[in-house]
């Protein structure tokens, strides 16, 4: 049972779907979600949702980025277990 179930997802709430993400340099993921995990520790090149690309360096693993990122590229992403949160 799920008692929250009618509450609306917002930003700050848990994240109720999640995807594994492949990287790639040209294709957007499904949906932008609400944060990336990152399984196992590096670097990870996103395109943001405003347009912007951005490199996170040595990002640890277990982490959780709290991006909107419509897609994670190939080219200068060696991080690795990526995960879309929804």
């Amino acid at each position: 049972m799920d008692k929250f179930s009618d509450y609306p997802t917002s930003l700050t709430a848990p994240a109720r779907d999640a995807a594994a993400v492949v990287p790639n340099d040209a294709a957007d993921l499904p949906m932008l979600p609400r944060a990336l995990y990152v399984g196992v520790s590096g670097d990870i090149s996103a395109r943001l949702a405003g347009g912007q690309a951005v490199l996170f360096r040595n990002v640890p693993s277990g982490s959780v980025l709290a991006v909107r990122a419509r897609g994670v590229n190939a080219t200068g992403t060696t991080a690795a277990g990526i995960v879309a949160l929804w």
